[in-house]
């Protein structure tokens, strides 16, 4: 897989979070806290610094009742 095509994902993740964050009336540190993270960790998956593990991305899934496939770009 390219870097370009890793970036690409990424920048489809962060898009889709903050959408769902908004459709939910979530802000990070509500959201951290139904998923057990913290507000900080949920702002650099936003500003693309970090990204989240597998078990993170389970959980994004089941909060917003979404698939990870969704949540990455792989689907609609």
């Amino acid at each position: 897989m390219t870097i370009w095509l890793i970036y690409t994902y990424m920048e489809i993740f962060r898009e889709r979070l903050k959408e769902l964050k908004l459709e939910h009336k979530l802000n990070n540190v509500q959201l951290a806290k139904k998923i057990g993270t913290t507000g900080t960790t949920i702002s650099r998956w936003e500003n693309g610094s970090r990204v989240p593990n597998i078990e993170s991305l389970k959980k994004l899934a089941i909060a917003f009742d979404v698939s990870a496939d969704y949540l990455l770009g792989l689907e609609d």
